[in-house]
């Protein structure tokens, strides 16, 4: 993906803001807080519209201040409206975090949203950023790239749509028939929309989409403005469904580790009622135990796609975490030391392509990574600065705290089968006796979730060793370790409370006992980290000595995770169909296959999923969305001529 070049702050002679790249100013001069009410709220007859909805979508092209969004998000929190707002808005050149914060402050109105706004705002990295506010009531999805080529990713149903690009004259893309043609497919029925242009060309573009256009009075200078009605649409995309009828927002979630936790949270935000099941007497006891992971985001020089998801999910995670009281965490940041030589290289070579911005990743070389660091080390890497490790137990219990009321939890209880029915889903005991019923399943339970089903997912289970840490081993060779280092293994600070080192990685391996051979593997490990650190004579008596943890981690060949309806493969389905198309068991869904980035994966995966279940716009790009569905492996297998999958 194209990098993203950030706004340079500049003022107009009248002290307006001004974009030099598009030789205009970013609102009137009679002032961007009224001309987003008069235009914007009052072109799409806001508030009034969004009262008694459960949920209302806006539609922006053209973030710039944000002022838009703040005057909307002012207004939604004034009318006390009851359901759920939603605010996607896409723009090419997003202000830097400071600069932002300048030219926000003159406005005392917006000051806590604006804050709130400041506190989450993502640097600039291309994709779908998804911001929470007021407890997730109002949501802002930030789509950072060139509109033309983010809009096709988007899924979501607009109830309204705000033109506020440069002018027409000065940024004519954003004003293309292509570009309107994208705006409108995105919309509902009887969407409205306003924009504070009435050139001639957008007219008749959006006339020849179905929209019954009207002038209305305009704001300052403008003597005119533009609303429009969506009466015909022409060729809409395919967007996710209506938000589910009251009655039917209930789930059962199996499984309480990261995965079980984070989908009961975002149903519950968005007001579920959930029935979580768990075998074991608490949460977070299989992967999810280790008392510390590490958190950081995975770079490919190509930007492929795994690294595409990794990076939305990382920033998403980034954001959750620090909004969940009760978390033990540290955003310490995570040194990754090259390989040898030829990775460091690499590593350079990454950083230049990507021109990702410094507060997100940078690469330190040898003596600055060992300054940082206070150790010896073989070589530089990259510093994610954000990066640091979490407490997976903590981060599984604030989850389940924020839950409230809206999730009932049965632990202690394994659940043996689940049964279709006419209403929905039944979880039922080893004996078959009736636990919860519900129109929708969620498998959250790793490698035990094709006990199940009829037709096994492709998973396959990773066992992983951690080894923990006596202070004398890193106290002997040198200062207290602040930061989190990982190469082909991983080490924790101190102030993550215990000091961890691995992890094995032995993929179709279950076996949960202790062996000392790995505890020896995760000191070799440690000495690649920190060179000098464990004396090859000790390995064996230390290795010993040492106490650690096994968990297993869950894995599909493809090494991204299970995100969504499970497939039906008993329906007959040809070689040529789509993911969109292809048959699905209607209310069985996954969550699984996380890996070993489930503190990385988790959180977005369940927005994700919970975005899909109440009909609310995609937090990420369809491809990415398409990449990690369950279906994709049914698709493959029908393509190939078999029915294995």
């Amino acid at each position: 993906m194209p990098p993203v070049i950030p706004a340079e702050l500049a003022f107009a002679g009248d002290g307006t803001p001004y974009s030099a790249t598009y030789g205009d100013v970013y609102h009137t001069a009679h002032g961007g807080l009224a001309q987003a009410r008069h235009v914007f709220l009052g072109g799409n007859d806001l508030p009034s519209r969004w009262t008694g909805r459960d949920s209302f979508v806006i539609l922006e092209a053209g973030f710039g201040l944000g002022l838009n969004f703040l005057a909307t998000g002012l207004a939604w929190r004034t009318s006390k409206a009851g359901g759920r707002l939603h605010y996607v808005s896409v723009e090419k050149h997003p202000f830097r975090r400071d600069d932002l914060a300048r030219l926000l402050a003159p406005y005392a109105e917006l000051a806590s949203l604006a804050d709130e706004l400041l506190r989450q705002w993502p640097p600039p990295t291309p994709g779908f950023h998804r911001l929470h506010f007021d407890g997730g009531r109002l949501t802002l999805t930030l789509l950072f790239g060139d509109a033309l080529a983010v809009l096709p990713q988007l899924a979501a149903n607009a109830d309204a749509v705000f033109l506020d690009g440069f002018a027409p004259a000065k940024n004519p893309d954003l004003w293309s028939p292509a570009l309107l043609a994208m705006l409108t497919r995105l919309c509902r029925p009887q969407a409205t929309l306003a924009t504070w242009s009435v050139a001639g060309d957008m007219r008749r573009a959006l006339e020849h989409k179905g929209w019954r256009l009207e002038r209305r009075p305009g704001f300052g200078t403008k003597r005119e403005m533009l609303a429009g009605r969506l009466e015909n649409a022409v060729s809409p995309a395919s967007t996710p469904g209506d938000p589910p009828q009251a009655d039917l927002r209930r789930a059962i979630v199996i499984g309480a580790g990261l995965a079980g936790a984070a989908i009961s949270e975002r149903l519950a935000a968005r007001g579920w009622q959930v029935e979580l099941f768990e075998r074991h007497g608490v949460p977070a006891q299989e992967a999810s135990g280790n008392p510390a992971g590490i958190l950081l985001p995975h770079l490919a020089k190509d930007d492929a796609l795994a690294a595409r998801l990794s990076r939305a999910c990382y920033l998403y995670a980034l954001r959750r975490l620090a909004a969940l009281p009760g978390v033990h965490w540290s955003p310490c940041g995570v040194l990754q030391v090259a390989r040898d030589a030829v990775h460091e290289e690499l590593q350079r070579a990454t950083l230049k392509e990507l021109e990702l911005p410094a507060d997100f990743a940078a690469f330190l070389e040898h003596d600055a990574a060992r300054a940082l660091i206070g150790r010896q080390l073989a070589h530089g890497g990259w510093w994610f600065p954000a990066g640091g490790w979490v407490d997976p137990g903590s981060l599984c219990a604030a989850l389940l705290a924020a839950c409230g009321e809206r999730v009932h939890t049965h632990f202690a209880t394994e659940v043996g089968s689940v049964r279709r029915t006419a209403g929905g889903w039944q979880a039922l005991d080893a004996d078959g006796r009736l636990l919860a019923d519900a129109p929708h399943v969620i498998l959250a339970n790793a490698h035990a979730a094709n006990r199940l089903l009829q037709h096994a997912l492709p998973l396959t289970p990773i066992r992983g060793q951690i080894s923990y840490l006596p202070d004398r081993l890193l106290e002997r060779t040198g200062p207290p370790l602040h930061h989190v280092v990982c190469r082909s293994g991983y080490l924790t600070p101190a102030d993550a409370g215990t000091v961890c080192v691995g992890a094995s990685f032995d993929s179709g391996d279950s076996d949960l006992r202790i062996r000392a051979a790995d505890h020896a593997g995760n000191l070799r490990r440690l000495d690649e980290l920190l060179p000098g650190t464990v004396r090859e004579s000790d390995i064996g008596i230390d290795a010993a000595q040492l106490e650690g943890r096994v968990g297993l981690r869950t894995a599909t060949p493809d090494r991204l995770p299970l995100i969504g309806t499970l497939p039906d493969t008993e329906a007959s389905a040809a070689s040529d169909t789509t993911l969109d198309d292809l048959p699905r068991q209607q209310g069985l869904h996954a969550l699984l296959g996380l890996s070993a980035r489930g503190l990385v994966w988790a959180p977005l995966a369940a927005e994700l999923l919970a975005s899909r279940l109440a009909g609310d716009p995609l937090p990420m790009k369809r491809e990415l969305a398409r990449a990690v569905d369950p279906a994709r492996f049914r698709l493959r297998a029908l393509r190939r001529g078999t029915n294995t999958a």
